[in-house]
């Protein structure tokens, strides 16, 4: 077992006091938007979370105290007394729509929006947020959700307004893109959307790994496990103990030499060329990319270790960007609690919501508490 000390208190525990703000955070991942919105202010307190993946609900566990339903969110909504709130936040999954993904309307994920807007139903909150990949803005779950606020629909004492917002445009060190609703019961006023604070001074990858040691050897998470809903998962482990490379191919080494600065898989020569990139000239620059120093990331997506998935070569290691890298480039501090295997704490990291964009929300709804 690791000698690290592990906190036995979750470290961004709250509890609920006559100014608190509560939240039910829908759909919550490992916490993202929960640590945006705490960033925020010391008001708001979680009052419950739901989320399906284990490992996801574990790490958020950890981190933010035992409050979450390990499960559907249908079945949570079948066997709990949803808790009236003062606001909801959340992001239903999105590959049914995303433009990564097969786009299938038939998609049973697709359909996620409905339990979303039973919970509101419920829990009756004075706002909201839905947060998800900017084809949603022009997805027929968006119009369905937009006529059950129509008078005699599901959520009709409701409105909301939505706009896709830059995280680098908040303060975040990586250029993802949202689609952020905000919504808010009839009888109060629309609060508005976070003004940008950084356009034109966007905080770069070399500002996010300020301080990390670029040479890294270490592959493996350290020995380490933890009990939760009846499991056993690796864990937990602080964001500082992700800083962990892979073990790559003769092959792979030799493309990363090939690739500069900015550099990407059209800069390599015809020899370590893969079969794929042979016949398609063209596509994506991303592909097998070196991050730049100067500029925002790209989005950090759930393989950002893989570098054939995107620009996620380091701007001058032969790797690519370690766990650790890919937690600063979304905002998360160092003391936050990661629960499960590599593959399942990367899916966090990639699946959440920049903390900057988080906080930026957050700090426009708590001025009209």
């Amino acid at each position: 077992m690791s000698t690290v000390t592990v906190p036995r208190v979750a470290p961004y525990q709250r509890k609920k006091t006559r100014k608190s703000i509560t939240v039910l955070d829908l759909f919550s991942g490992a916490g993202g938007l929960t640590q945006g919105f705490y960033a925020a202010s010391p008001r708001f307190v979680t009052e419950r979370a739901v989320e399906f993946e284990p490992a996801a609900a574990a790490s958020f566990a950890a981190t933010f105290g035992d409050k979450v339903y390990p499960g559907p969110i249908q079945d949570w909504l079948k066997k709990e007394t949803v808790p009236n709130v003062d606001v909801v936040i959340g992001g239903p999954p999105c590959q049914g729509f995303s433009q990564l993904g097969k786009q299938d309307p038939e998609d049973i994920r697709n359909s996620l929006w409905q339990p979303y807007a039973e919970a509101l139903s419920r829990a009756k909150p004075k706002y909201f947020i839905v947060e998800n990949v900017p084809a949603f803005s022009k997805s027929q779950q968006l119009q369905d959700f937009r006529d059950a606020t129509a008078k005699g629909g599901l959520i009709e004492d409701y409105d909301f307004q939505w706009h896709v917002l830059n995280s680098a445009d908040y303060g975040a060190p990586q250029a993802r893109k949202r689609a952020i609703l905000i919504g808010h019961r009839r009888d109060l006023p629309f609060p508005g959307f976070p003004m940008p604070t950084h356009i034109g001074r966007h905080r770069t990858v070399r500002h996010a790994l300020k301080g990390i040691e670029p040479s890294v050897t270490a592959t493996l998470l350290p020995t380490r496990s933890t009990e939760y809903a009846g499991r056993t998962f690796a864990g937990a482990f602080r964001t500082s103990e992700l800083h962990l490379a892979r073990d790559y191919a003769e092959l792979s080494l030799n493309r990363f030499v090939n690739i500069p600065l900015g550099g990407n898989r059209f800069d390599l020569p015809e020899a370590l060329l893969a079969r794929c990139w042979k016949d398609h000239k063209s596509g994506s620059g991303d592909v097998m990319g070196r991050m730049h120093w100067d500029k925002p990331s790209v989005t950090v997506r759930t393989e950002f270790f893989k570098p054939e998935k995107g620009r996620y070569l380091h701007p001058t290691e032969h790797r690519a960007i370690t766990h650790l890298e890919a937690a600063k480039l979304q905002g998360f501090p160092d003391n936050r609690l990661w629960v499960g295997s590599k593959t399942a704490i990367a899916k966090q990291i990639g699946n959440a919501v920049p903390t900057a964009l988080g906080q930026a929300i957050a700090a426009q709804l708590v001025q009209h508490f």
